[in-house]
């Protein structure tokens, strides 16, 4: 009888130990999740308020989605690798979606020598960039085109290849925004992190389509993007 109270008891205490480790990760994944949008949030912040050498008004206004990779990782050698987490907001009928997560890969040729990190910003300008992110993965320059954006807020993307992309981006390092050629990287559908932060297996579409509430945690940030992409309208 002893034995099998004892055993009662061990896998009680087992049981409940597991409970709260779990219970604990998963407080830990959505502060890190919390943080990356916080990041994100950041990184936007920090480029109103120097709108002269910012993104242009008139791309601002016809942007469809903003995604934000805060600390990209470059490679640490002349040719590398690229990695980097951030999330992603699409324009809908009332605003901008809550954010979704996303992972950039790539290879980087032509860097300098030792690792380097950089803020990423994503611009799309059509239709096709909304749709795109709704597939797993979309390959820039590949699935749809992609160019380095202009700066200054009265700037025009008047190259052929910024007026047809269907994605202009950006990198900010060392206080210095600029655009930046991301031709061959690959946006990710960041699918695990996604279910993590709104507790299910929430579709992309539905996200970015404005069908599901932006949590508090992302309320700052989706403001933010509101403010800096005003213009009203719809993908």
């Amino acid at each position: 009888m002893m034995t099998k109270k004892f055993l009662q008891t061990v896998c009680a205490t087992a049981a409940l130990t597991m409970s709260l480790t779990a219970a604990a990760t998963a407080a830990t994944d959505m502060a890190k999740l919390d943080e990356r949008i916080e990041a994100a949030h950041a990184v936007l912040h920090e480029l109103m308020a120097t709108p002269d050498k910012g993104i242009p008004d008139d791309i601002a206004a016809k942007a469809t989605c903003v995604a934000v990779v805060p600390g990209f990782k470059k490679g640490a050698f002349l040719v590398g690798a690229q990695y980097g987490q951030g999330v992603v907001t699409c324009r809908t009928g009332h605003g901008w979606s809550a954010p979704a997560f996303i992972q950039l890969t790539g290879a980087s040729f032509g860097l300098q020598a030792g690792g380097q990190s950089t803020d990423l910003v994503l611009v799309g300008t059509t239709h096709d960039a909304f749709d795109r992110l709704l597939h797993d993965k979309v390959k820039l320059g590949g699935d749809i085109g992609v160019a380095a954006g202009p700066v200054g807020r009265n700037s025009q993307a008047s190259t052929t290849d910024a007026a047809n992309a269907g994605f202009l981006t950006y990198s900010r390092s060392k206080g210095l925004f600029a655009g930046v050629d991301l031709t061959g990287d690959v946006v990710h559908q960041n699918t695990e992190d996604t279910t993590a932060y709104y507790g299910s297996d929430v579709p992309y579409e539905k996200i970015l389509g404005g069908d599901v509430p932006a949590k508090a945690s992302s309320e700052h940030f989706i403001r933010t993007v509101n403010q800096m992409f005003h213009a009203s309208g719809a993908h």
